[in-house]
């Protein structure tokens, strides 16, 4: 089964083609970060607008990358939700329509699952069960996973996700978006303990987040102080440690509370050098192992829709003519794939 996977739930327009005997044939990306960084953040109109204009161009591009002809694309897979309903439909419209000119089914992915599920295309996967950690710019959320569309989640982020703080807090300090990388590169010149910052939801029992209260944090402490290259730095230093010792810590509560020994981390700001190193001196004490996917596929892409979407395709799964998008979409809602 080959399997074309269509990503547009925010603001990039990934597409992507895999083999389920070949593996991952092609992908291509478009970001549209200098659209919306003169923003500083995403404009959902004009996300909409761009990838009206880039996803058929993309696809042609996969495909011709891939060496394969519509003939020969067995199904179809779509981002369906969670994202801006406006980007959603652009995938789903576009999806949906060329499976039928194709004559081949269709299938709704779920993009947190297409996230949690992208580790499996690396050459060493993790095997279920595992915890999975969702960090983005939209999400956090720590999750149970027992297999394909069998999901418990144990916690999540009651306002703010980890990335859309990260943006809020770099915007603060002037520094642009997307927030992560320009936090992450800042926070180098950074000097410690120059500013204390909560670590949210921590001396708490329980494994849900919240990061509203943190950005808030700096926004206070930077109030009315000249914010020089150095301050900026410290501040930016002690924000990064601040939200990823809390992921860490509540990552070490679910791993002690499921016993799980596999966690995987996936989504944006798993590409964080500081997440990776924390998040590897956990699993080290704890006789764990932690999985990721490669760069390339931690912020959205396309690769992660059509493998997702494979799976669902080749358990039976697909969806009618009607095609519907779910801004708001509970991943313990999916049907399992057996």
């Amino acid at each position: 089964m080959r399997v074309l996977g269509l990503e547009t739930s925010c603001d990039d327009t990934g597409v992507a083609i895999f083999d389920v005997g070949r593996g991952l044939l092609a992908h291509g990306l478009y970001s549209q970060t200098p659209i919306h960084a003169a923003y500083g953040g995403v404009v959902p109109e004009l996300a909409s607008r761009d990838h009206v204009r880039k996803v058929l161009p993309l696809v042609q591009a996969v495909m011709a990358q891939a060496g394969t002809r519509p003939d020969e694309i067995d199904g179809l897979a779509y981002t369906a939700g969670p994202g801006l309903v406006g980007a959603l439909l652009v995938g789903a419209a576009i999806g949906r329509s060329l499976a039928y000119a194709w004559g081949v089914p269709a299938v709704a992915v779920h993009h947190m699952e297409a996230h949690l599920l992208s580790p499996m295309l690396e050459p060493e996967p993790p095997e279920f069960p595992f915890l999975a950690l969702l960090v983005s710019g939209g999400h956090t959320l720590l999750a149970d996973v027992r297999a394909v569309g069998q999901y418990t989640v144990l916690g999540e982020s009651l306002d703010d996700a980890v990335g859309e703080a990260f943006d809020k807090t770099a915007k603060a300090l002037g520094l642009g978006y997307p927030g992560g990388p320009a936090i992450a590169q800042v926070a180098q010149q950074g000097n410690p303990g120059e500013f204390h910052f909560p670590r949210p939801m921590t001396e708490k029992a329980g494994l849900d987040f919240s990061f509203s209260g943190l950005k808030t944090a700096v926004v206070r402490a930077i109030a009315g102080r000249s914010l020089d290259a150095q301050t900026i730095a410290d501040v930016a230093l002690e924000f990064e440690q601040a939200a990823i010792a809390t992921l860490a810590i509540k990552c070490r509560r679910a791993l002690d509370q499921t016993g799980h020994k596999r966690l995987v981390v996936a989504g944006g700001v798993s590409a964080n050098h500081l997440l990776r190193k924390e998040l590897r001196k956990l699993a080290a004490a704890l006789g764990a192992k932690v999985y990721y996917p490669r760069p390339e596929f931690c912020t959205d892409n396309g690769a992660m829709i059509a493998y997702a979407g494979a799976l669902r395709l080749a358990a039976g799964q697909h969806e009618e003519f009607a095609f519907r998008v779910h801004p708001r979409w509970e991943i313990d809602r999916l049907p399992p794939v057996h």
